[in-house]
C-alpha cells in the first residue's frame, strides 16, 4: 500500500510519515522546503525519513500543477493521502497574504484535482485548523458551530479548504476528512510556535513576550496523540453512496484548555530557570481561548488523547536542549 504525505518535511508530516514507514508502509513524500522557518530543521527531519528504503521524496511546490502531476504520475497505486502541506502561521498572514492563497487555496485545489486522477485513492485526509472558529466564545468548540467569521486570512484559507473538499466529495465521490488541529506541540516542532520560542528565550535569558497579559488558554495537543488520531482516521473513510457527500470534519485536540501562564511555568520548572515575562496586549488575528470537543472523533474512530501537558511539554524541552547543542 502506497500512501502520499504532503508537507513531509514539516513537523506533523515528518512524524506521520515516520509512523507509516516504521509500520512497513510505502510513503511518497512531498515538500517545497520553503523558508518560512529554518530550512535546516526541515532537512534534518527529512534525513530521518530517508533512512527508510520505503520512502520516496519529491521537493516541489504543490501549487505547481505540472510538477505535482509528473511526480504522482509515477505512483499510480497511491491508495491513501494525507495532505499536510500548507503555509502556516496566523501572524505571518498579516504581512505575506499571497503566500497563503498560493499554498492553501491554489495548492489545495491542485491536490484535489490530482486526487481525481488517482484511480486507487480510497481516502484523502487533510489539515484544517482550530482557527476556523474565529473569536467564537461558545466553548468547547464543536464541529457543528458557525465557522464563517474568521479573524485571520490563515483561518479563512483553512475554512476554504473545508468548503472545497466538500464540493469535490459531492462532485466526484472522493472520500475526504478534514482535521481541525488544536495547537500541536512536541519534539521536532516549529520554531514559530510559542513552546519553542518560550523555551529558547528562557534558556538565553531573554524576555518572553506573553500576549493579552497572559489571559489566554490553549488546547495543547501532543504530537504522538495527533499522529495516532490521523492514522485512525485514515483507515475510516466516510461512506460513499449516502444522502450526504463522503466528507467529514473533526476536531483533534487534547480536550482541555490550559492556561498560558501554567504552560510557561512547566517550561521554567523543566529548565530550572525563571522567565522574564513581558506582558503585552492581544495580537491582531489571535484568539483568547481554544478548547476542542472531540466526542465525534471518539465515537467514530476511538480517538483518545493520552498525553497531558505536564508530561508532553517536558519531552519537548528536553529534546530542544539536545537539539540546540548540535
Amino acid at each position: 500500500m502506497t500512501i502520499l504525505v504532503t508537507g513531509a518535511a514539516g513537523f506533523i508530516g515528518m512524524h506521520v510519515a515516520e509512523a507509516l514507514l516504521g509500520g512497513g508502509r510505502t510513503v511518497v513524500g512531498i515538500d517545497n522546503l520553503n523558508p518560512y522557518y529554518d530550512v535546516e530543521l526541515k532537512k534534518k527531519r527529512l534525513d530521518r525519513l530517508r533512512m527508510y528504503k520505503n520512502f520516496t521524496f519529491y521537493e516541489l511546490d504543490i501549487s505547481d500543477r505540472s510538477a505535482l502531476y509528473a511526480a504522482l504520475g509515477a505512483h499510480p497505486g497511491i491508495s491513501l493521502a494525507i495532505h499536510l502541506a500548507a503555509q502556516a502561521g496566523v501572524r505571518h498572514s498579516l504581512t505575506h497574504p499571497f503566500d497563503y492563497t498560493a499554498a492553501n487555496v491554489t495548492g489545495f485545489l491542485a491536490i484535489l484535482e490530482v486526487s481525481r486522477q488517482l484511480d486507487h485513492l480510497k481516502h484523502l485526509v487533510y489539515a484544517s485548523s482550530s482557527s476556523v472558529y474565529g473569536a467564537n466564545n461558545d466553548l468547547p468548540y464543536r464541529v457543528d458551530q458557525q465557522t464563517d467569521r474568521p479573524v485571520s486570512l490563515y483561518a479563512a484559507t483553512k475554512k476554504a479548504n473545508e468548503l472545497m473538499a466538500h464540493a469535490y466529495a459531492h462532485l466526484y465521490g472522493i472520500p475526504m476528512t478534514g482535521l481541525r488541529f488544536f495547537t500541536v506541540y512536541g519534539p521536532w516542532g516549529r520554531p514559530d510556535m510559542a513552546y519553542w520560542r518560550f523555551t529558547e528565550k528562557i534558556m538565553k535569558g531573554e524576555s518572553v513576550p506573553i500576549y493579552n497579559h497572559g489571559d489566554m488558554k490553549r488546547d495543547f495537543t501532543y504530537i504522538d496523540d495527533v499522529v495516532k488520531g490521523i492514522l485512525e482516521v485514515l483507515v475510516h473513510p466516510p461512506e460513499k453512496g449516502g444522502a450526504e457527500p463522503p466528507h467529514k470534519v473533526y476536531n483533534i485536540g487534547n480536550n482541555r484548555a490550559e492556561k498560558l501562564l501554567d504552560f510557561v511555568a512547566i517550561i521554567e520548572k523543566t529548565l530550572g530557570l525563571e522567565a522574564t515575562r513581558e506582558l503585552l496586549p492581544m495580537q491582531p488575528g489571535d484568539i483568547k481561548e481554544t478548547f476542542a470537543d472531540i466526542d465525534p472523533l471518539r465515537h467514530d474512530v476511538g480517538y483518545e488523547p493520552a498525553t497531558s501537558l505536564d508530561e508532553g511539554l517536558p519531552k519537548f524541552v528536553r529534546w530542544y536542549q539536545e537539539y540546540s547543542e548540535d
